[in-house]
């Protein structure tokens, strides 16, 4: 990636370099088609050298499409959803509910995404959910969760539901409505999000098809650890996303400003 621009002095650089990088991530979802008009969000926690440990995040502003995002409007809120800057654009309150109940209760969740893809809503309305029966999902065999649709996600009531249904998973089907992911860095919440949109990819593609092959379990779990285990000799998810943004960058670097 090219030297990152900082409009302001004031700005610590590791809130600028987050906000360079969370914006990077909004065009690649324009990228790959992940966009649902204004809606749906990803979210990043501001590191401790930026808050003293008080738990702030960037989000999108509420109204721009993701083509629109850049690092400095990005809005910069509390666990509650509460603007901390005076960005004049409002904060989404459906978007913030899943996103500050994880990040608020989740050790480790630095990065949440959450997306309405075709694909992964149409797995989520199905009644079996994920199937292992294919290279994609094979690769997350018990890394998924599931959450019954209550609704628009606007009530606080259902936060510890959700925490509950989510357990220990990094990622979540929210049934009737979408896929979730989240984890300590960025890359990492998109590449495991990745897999699992390729994996319903191939599911909604293969229901078309009449019966399917089942993956052994035993086969599944190998599977997943040898693929983590590849993961992370590359970064965890950091070659695949800088390779993304490396794409961006040639058709578009404005997220940067």
């Amino acid at each position: 990636m090219n030297a990152i621009p900082q409009p302001s002095s004031r700005m610590h650089p590791d809130e600028w370099k987050a906000r360079v990088q969370l914006a990077a991530c909004y065009r690649v979802f324009v990228l790959l088609g992940w966009t649902e008009m204004i809606y749906n969000h990803i979210t990043v926690r501001l590191p401790d050298s930026v808050t003293g440990g008080d738990k702030q995040f960037l989000i999108n502003p509420f109204g721009l499409h993701y083509s629109e995002v850049t690092a400095s409007n990005l809005l910069k809120i509390d666990v509650r959803g509460n603007k901390l800057d005076a960005n004049p654009w409002p904060v989404n309150p459906a978007g913030f509910t899943i996103h500050g109940t994880i990040h608020d209760h989740v050790p480790g969740a630095h990065c949440v995404m959450h997306t309405h893809t075709t694909a992964g809503i149409a797995v989520a309305c199905t009644q079996g959910g994920l199937a292992q029966n294919n290279f994609y999902s094979a690769q997350l065999h018990d890394m998924v969760a599931y959450h019954d649709f209550e609704g628009i996600t606007v009530h606080a009531e259902e936060a510890p539901r959700l925490l509950a249904s989510m357990g220990n998973k990094p990622l979540l089907i929210l049934r009737n409505h979408g896929l979730l992911s989240h984890a300590a860095t960025l890359p990492l919440a998109f590449v495991q999000l990745w897999t699992l949109q390729r994996a319903c990819e191939i599911q909604l593609a293969q229901a078309a098809l009449g019966p399917c092959i089942p993956v052994p379990e035993a086969v599944a779990h190998k599977t997943t650890v040898d693929s983590l285990q590849f993961d992370a000799s590359f970064g965890a998810g950091q070659d695949v996303f800088d390779a993304l943004v490396r794409q961006v960058d040639r058709l578009d670097d404005s997220y940067k400003k």
